[in-house]
């Protein structure tokens, strides 16, 4: 070849490949098809092999894992069947289950694998949190951030699942990769002329293909109907402002009286076997596990410093103010850190925020050193690094994996199965925030309160703990209704017909609740998706304006005793 003719050819393909690499081409919104509505539900099985070897297979038709381990131990099953992938389970006395969680990016899947044959235990993982996809769609949002760098956003259609968490974008040649933080699914795309050809990854397994398009018209998402209403209670008024959307984005309203389900209905799409994001709801079931701690003896009591819990490395935050920080301090929102997340005083420079804590590699450490603004125990102001703190502190009293003790000693008690656990970075549960139940779950756990610490006839948290629990301690300065305050618990009164209503409940951002109302014997739970639109508070409407009035034996102002 002439040299003329090499340099035209090499010049040919330097240009193919600068248009191949330019990322501005692909900056768009792009759009394309799953393969089936059950992809991302994943058949797990675990297969005794005898002489203590075994099986882990994950499929979803076609086989994704296949994952050969040794059996060292029936007290505790231990399975690293992917890089930055596990499985941690215990295999029941009577040998007939596994409970066990599957760990993927910040999220603990609780599993329960039931044996199908002598050897083999089966369940099945719903990655994507839902248990069918209602829409195929998928989408993403390719974007161009600062300077050279780039993002990019999946989006799927069925948006009952909570979304993904994309970053670590990168790009070689004609080929980009990012992975979801959230789920820990991985992305790998190969960029084509006028498409990009995408797979989704399992670690290292390929679990589907996509080809994605750019889009031509507005992205297809949610919208669904539902028709799967229980009820004997009549709610229709409240029925017809949620259908008509003056009640946005309310998921779902249960409420239960005496222990018995009297409505029950589901919007959006949503149904009963959804683990619904609770956000700080789930704040109120990590005091239970405090409670639960506490009535087996693995702390002294409340009064205890959080400084007996940590280890060397953090005792260097200790003085003669932060040393009094107690468990009861963290319980009630009243250690004195400046760690107030929003309203009234907060510091949105301080390292003890939930969204300064969590940029940082070490959320405890930057808990510790920010400034103490008050004596611990005098005054309330909301922040997560409060039961942040109480989740290290247990973590360290337990002797298996936390998660396990919570499955053990709480949910299975229960009878739940169907959940999820936020993790904080070091695949810890977080206890600030985070955990996924389905709606019917959450009553179940608001009645375990309302009944003082029972389940039927099984003891789950003592009495005491409850009654503590329900007390309120001191008002919340930084919000504007001063709420009340218990362990992890807030308090509320709504008025009726003239008369008022006392409510213990759970909350969580975008509108997730279980009020207990113990002088009505009523559990009452909403599920809402009211992130930014500063509605986060409707379902407090909902249940003084839509649910009380209707509740059948009503109302008599009662004493809020437990």
């Amino acid at each position: 070849m002439k040299i003329k003719d090499l340099i035209l050819l090499l010049s040919i393909l330097y240009s193919y490949s600068a248009y191949t690499q330019n990322m501005v081409e692909y900056t768009a919104g792009w759009e394309g098809k799953i393969e089936n509505s059950k992809t991302f539900n994943l058949k797990i099985e675990i297969e005794n092999l005898g002489l203590e070897k075994a099986r882990f297979k994950i499929s979803n038709g076609t086989n994704i894992i296949n994952y050969s381990f040794n059996i060292k131990s029936t007290s505790l099953i231990e399975i690293p069947f992917s890089e930055n992938y596990s499985f941690k389970g215990i295999l029941s006395k009577n040998g007939k289950e596994i409970n066990g969680f599957i760990k993927s990016g910040i999220l603990f899947y609780h599993l329960k694998l039931t044996q199908s044959t002598k050897n083999t235990f089966v369940g099945i993982w719903n990655i994507l949190m839902v248990d069918e996809l209602k829409s195929l769609n998928f989408y993403l949002s390719v974007e161009n951030g600062a300077g050279n760098k780039y993002e990019a956003y999946p989006i799927f259609g069925d948006n009952r699942f909570t979304g993904t968490w994309c970053n670590n974008f990168q790009k070689e040649n004609d080929s980009i990769m990012f992975s979801d933080f959230k789920t820990g699914l991985q992305f790998k795309g190969k960029l084509a002329k006028n498409k990009i050809l995408l797979d989704i990854y399992l670690g290292n397994n390929l679990l589907t293909q996509i080809g994605l398009t750019k889009s031509t018209t507005d992205w297809e998402i949610g919208g669904f109907k539902n028709d799967n209403k229980t009820s004997i209670l009549k709610l229709t008024e409240m029925e017809k402002l949620i259908s008509k959307d003056s009640l946005p984005n309310t998921h779902s309203v249960l409420v239960s009286k005496k222990g018995k389900i009297i409505y029950e209905n589901y919007f959006d799409g949503y149904n009963a076997n959804i683990p619904h994001d609770m956000r700080s709801a789930s704040k109120s079931i990590s005091s239970a596990i405090v409670g639960v701690a506490n009535d087996k003896l693995l702390f002294k009591n409340v009064e205890q410093s959080i400084f007996d819990f940590l280890p060397v490395k953090y005792q260097i935050h200790k003085d003669n103010l932060k040393i009094k920080i107690d468990i009861q301090s963290l319980l009630t929102m009243s250690s004195g850190i400046d760690a107030i997340d929003y309203g009234i005083n907060a510091n949105p420079k301080s390292s003890a925020t939930e969204q300064n804590y969590q940029r940082t590699p070490d959320w405890i450490e930057a808990i510790l050193k920010a400034p103490m603004i008050h004596k611990p125990n005098t005054k309330a102001n909301y922040g997560s690094a409060n039961p942040a703190l109480l989740g290290f502190a247990m973590d360290s009293v337990v002797s298996e994996p936390l998660e396990l003790f919570i499955d053990k000693f709480l949910f299975q008690k229960l009878g739940i199965s169907n959940y999820i656990i936020q993790s904080d970075l070091k695949d810890k549960p977080y206890f600030g925030g985070g955990m996924y139940l389905t709606p019917k779950n959450m009553l179940k756990f608001g009645e375990l309160y309302l009944n003082k610490g029972k389940i039927k006839s099984t003891r789950v948290i003592s009495k005491k703990w409850v009654k503590n629990s329900f007390k309120n301690y001191r008002d919340l300065e930084n919000v504007l209704d001063k709420n009340g305050y218990g362990y992890l618990w807030w308090h509320n009164t709504y008025l009726v017909n003239g008369k008022s209503i006392k409510s213990i409940e759970a909350r969580g951002a975008g509108g997730q609740y279980i009020f207990v109302v113990p002088g009505l014997k009523v559990v009452v739970v909403i599920t809402s998706g009211n992130y930014r639109n500063g509605k986060t508070q409707q379902p407090e409407e909902i249940f003084e304006k839509h649910i009380l009035p209707h509740i059948k034996n009503r109302i008599k102002p009662v004493a809020n005793k437990v």
